[in-house]
């Protein structure tokens, strides 16, 4: 996404700049490549995803973050793990920023999700939130641990400060629709995020709307953060 530079509405020259929140997805692990259904199962990084975070942490020092949050679950802990040594930071665990809790489902790749669970299966398929597995959340219960995490990851920040969480893909997408104010079922309209990519959410001036200012971005080995740009509209 591109930053819009207009001038018309700049904020006035005595308001506060405003918080910049950025909300980082694991890196990859094996069960993601094969497409076997983790949920809140301890699956570890596996080479690649420890390339990505590798690669992804300076660059988010960049950023100079003032604080990070992780989910607990160990593929979030290992990727939050190189954004701890390149920033300084320590991390606060919060388990409301898990994956969903996906049940039966866990442990199963798409094919057999499909085959135990047709009618789940065919719900999921349809962007159907309400639809419950055994033993699985569904989105408004996601949405109702994860806006408020999210919210208190931003609240850590002062005036033109930047916040980094890790998480994970589904939750991400139904916490960050929700911190954004926006309908729900605005999420199965949003791309998937990337392994290791991550959203950034700014406001224009402190306290001010959150706008989404970036969406599934990542980087290679090599590149750094540019400077903060002046948004002016």
């Amino acid at each position: 996404m591109t930053r819009d530079l207009d001038t018309a509405g700049a904020p006035d020259a005595e308001e506060q700049p405003g918080r910049r929140l950025v909300v980082l997805r694991h890196g990859r692990t094996e069960w993601n490549a094969i497409g076997r259904g983790q949920g809140h199962a301890n699956i570890p990084l596996d080479d690649l995803g420890h390339a990505q975070a590798a690669a992804a942490a300076p660059y988010l020092a960049g950023l100079e973050p003032v604080a990070l949050f992780t989910s607990d679950l160990a593929r979030a802990r290992e990727t939050c793990t190189y954004v701890e040594k390149a920033t300084g930071l320590s991390a606060v665990e919060d388990p409301r920023l898990r994956e969903f809790d996906i049940g039966a489902r866990q442990g199963l790749t798409m094919p057999e999700f499909a085959e135990k669970y047709p009618a789940e299966h065919a719900a999921w398929a349809r962007g159907d939130g309400m639809t419950r597995l055994p033993g699985a959340e569904i989105t408004p219960e996601v949405e109702e641990r994860m806006r408020p995490a999210l919210q208190d990851a931003l609240d850590a920040a002062g005036p033109g400060e930047t916040v980094v969480t890790v998480t994970h893909g589904a939750s991400l997408k139904i916490g960050v629709v929700a911190l954004l104010g926006w309908p729900a079922e605005l999420a199965t309209s949003l791309q998937g995020i990337d392994n290791c990519a991550w959203v950034t959410l700014e406001e224009l001036t402190y306290g001010g709307r959150l706008r989404l200012t970036g969406y599934n971005e990542s980087v290679t080995p090599g590149h750094t953060a540019p400077k903060r740009l002046p948004d002016e509209g």
